[in-house]
């Protein structure tokens, strides 16, 4: 049995005996009286997707995401992923993720959005100026954005991400507390918010110590295994190489510290290198890194979702933005530069 029978049968809109049947107040009492005696009457079983059709809003909540095959081996994506699920599964709301090429992404929003099955998106990876939030904004379409951006203004909607600034000056100042003064940097394009955060985190510290950063020392291109890997061979390949490296993102870091394992240097002793978020819980690398970490993927994950149930509700913008502190895990991978350098 469906609402559409309800409504006929009472001459109602389909919205109201939605509502009624939702216990929304401003639906008379008498109204919802007959719209509940109807629905026993009929044996009216109700059915999550088209009641949120029926009222304007889907039961899903989608992620476009461009994965590559690196992507598919990022576990913290795939637990942060998997923990927005769980939470979304005891709301009664599905979690959608789109595939789309990375130079389509705009396409596969315009598609999701006129098909009308998603409520809510998140939005990962935001970039400095990212078009994709406009797009969304400019539809009234609701989103939470995982990460900040430039444009449109932070404070006009909902975001969680961490202080990436921070997270860099902690780790540029403990090598810098070491003694390295040709300290290298490796990390994510800078069209990427969080890259173009943890480098200018890189930045500042050396500027306060005043040593000087010396640009064939950064890469700034790796955001996969493979391309870490190449960005770290670059640097090893320097007349005089860094004694130090900073490396802004797991995934490029999984390939460098292997470039440097297989190049026979040893780490913390022939080159310290710190990774942000670690390599992982299956790394197979048997010296600890030490790392920048922040909240574990599944509590990340959480947070996420109860940002997006929220905005969901229609709660403040201005209590949706969590911004979380990340912390400096000491390992074995960096210590004081060679005595031969």
């Amino acid at each position: 049995m469906s609402l559409k029978r309800i409504a006929e049968e009472l001459g109602l809109s389909l919205t109201t005996v939605s509502r009624a049947l939702n216990g929304y107040p401003e639906v008379a009492a008498a109204t919802r009286r007959d719209v509940m005696a109807a629905a026993l009457r009929l044996n009216y079983k109700p059915d999550a997707r088209a009641r949120g059709l029926a009222l304007g809003r889907a039961d899903a909540v989608g992620i476009v995401f461009p994965i590559t095959t690196g992507d598919l081996g990022d576990q913290q994506f795939l637990q942060v992923a998997s923990s927005m699920s769980e939470r979304f599964a005891q709301a009664g709301l599905d979690l959608l993720i789109m595939s789309a090429p990375a130079q389509d992404e705009l396409a596969a929003y315009e598609r999701a959005i006129t098909g009308r099955h998603i409520g809510v998106f998140v939005v990962p990876r935001t970039r400095l100026h990212d078009q994709r939030l406009e797009l969304l904004q400019s539809r009234n379409v609701p989103f939470v954005a995982y990460g900040r951006s430039s444009l449109p203004a932070q404070s006009s909607y909902p975001w969680f991400d961490f202080d990436n600034l921070a997270g860099a000056r902690m780790a540029t100042d403990r090598l810098l507390r070491l003694g390295h003064r040709r300290i290298g940097y490796l990390g994510a394009p800078p069209e990427y918010n969080f890259a173009d955060q943890r480098y200018a985190g890189f930045c500042a510290s050396l500027k306060a110590a005043g040593v000087a950063l010396k640009p064939t020392s950064v890469q700034r291109n790796a955001l996969e295994r493979r391309s870490g890997y190449a960005a770290m061979q670059k640097l090893l390949a320097l007349p005089q190489r860094p004694t130090a490296v900073l490396v802004d993102n797991n995934l490029a870091g999984i390939g460098a510290v292997h470039a440097v394992l297989h190049s026979g240097l040893v780490l913390g002793r022939d080159l310290s290198v710190i990774v942000y978020d670690g390599l992982g819980s299956d790394s197979v690398v048997r010296t600890s890194v030490t790392a920048v970490m922040q909240p574990t993927p599944a509590a990340t994950g959480l947070a996420l979702a109860e940002l997006t149930l929220a905005r969901m509700r229609d709660e403040p913008v201005e209590s949706l933005q969590k911004l979380c502190m990340p912390e400096l895990e000491i390992g074995d991978s960096d210590g004081p530069p060679p005595a031969t350098s």
